[in-house]
């Protein structure tokens, strides 16, 4: 089977490990060009680059997708299946040149939470159960006919970062199994049911903001599904201060001063508009991410503060 892998970052990289482990190398590799990156602004290539040059596979990397060139060079491979794993929106002139289909993985159980940030919403949402889905491309984006889909369960602290490690995991188990499917011919493909979809747009800064008068457990869900990236933050004396881990401590009493620090000693108890969360984790502008211990040893924080009081 000739086979075409598409991706770019992190998550990605099992899936393609997985595939080439499983006797289905593809016949090219198509990731994003070479980005500079850092204070020197020199040149860095994608996580799935590097993993194809190092299995020797061969590599496009196209400015747009809707190159004549590109697209030439695609179907001069004559592929027969196209794998996307976290990559660009593919164009109908791409997709279709794969003559037993192309399909997407995408980290929800579709057709809940699609868009760019499936793993992020999907915790700040709360839910206890997500997964993976293999689909079939359509033109549009997230909205094609199911092929399969596993499932996992979400622990109550777990943040974006562990679940995003996981569901990448996962999400290469499903990736082959998709492909021997499709090689088998055994595809039996579902069609979404749009009345179950629900979004999950890309965050910018002012989302990933802390509304302390929310209760603690909406808070915290918010904490945990931006941790690592891009990180929920708040405010201390107008500085930016991010929070990456919390734990729930209380959940029923209501405070009339919703950020208000409770305790600064040896933990760090904040108040919300109903309940109260335990920071572990968090960083101050400028300094490195560090366990509150730490974090609290390094800043004069009283009881009776306020975070996210100021105006920013």
């Amino acid at each position: 089977m000739r086979l075409v892998f598409m991706g770019t970052p992190d998550f990605a990289v099992p899936s393609l490990h997985a595939l080439m482990e499983a006797d289905y190398r593809p016949v090219a590799v198509v990731t994003v060009p070479d980005k500079p990156a850092g204070r020197g602004q020199t040149l860095r290539a994608s996580a799935i680059k590097h993993v194809a040059e190092a299995a020797g596979l061969t590599v496009l990397q196209p400015e747009s997708l809707r190159d004549p060139a590109f697209i030439e060079a695609l179907a001069a491979l004559e592929p027969d299946v196209i794998v996307v794993v976290a990559f660009r929106i593919l164009p109908p002139e791409v997709y279709t040149l794969a003559k037993e289909g192309a399909f997407n993985l995408h980290a929800s159980l579709l057709p809940a939470f699609r868009g760019a940030a499936p793993i992020n919403r999907a915790l700040m949402s709360g839910v206890e159960e997500t997964g993976v889905t293999t689909f079939f491309l359509k033109p549009k984006v997230d909205t094609g006919d199911l092929i399969l889909q596993r499932r996992i369960a979400v622990g109550p602290n777990e943040t974006a970062g562990d679940l995003h490690d996981r569901l990448a995991v996962l999400g290469a188990e499903a990736v082959v199994e998709t492909v021997q499917r499709i090689e088998a011919g055994a595809v039996e493909a579902v069609p979404q049911d749009d009345t179950l979809a629900s979004p999950a747009p890309k965050i910018f800064r002012e989302d990933a903001e802390i509304d302390w008068t929310q209760s603690a457990r909406v808070v915290h869900n918010h904490i945990r599904g931006l941790s690592p990236y891009p990180a929920a933050w708040t405010t201390l004396e107008d500085e930016p201060l991010k929070l990456y881990r919390t734990t729930i401590v209380d959940e029923g009493e209501k405070h009339q001063a919703p950020g208000e620090v409770l305790e600064a000693a040896n933990r760090l108890i904040v108040a919300c508009g109903e309940g109260a969360v335990e920071v572990l984790e968090a960083q101050r502008q400028g300094k490195r991410r560090m366990a509150v211990r730490d974090f609290l040893n390094g800043v004069v924080l009283e009881p009776g503060t306020r975070l996210g009081e100021e105006a920013h």
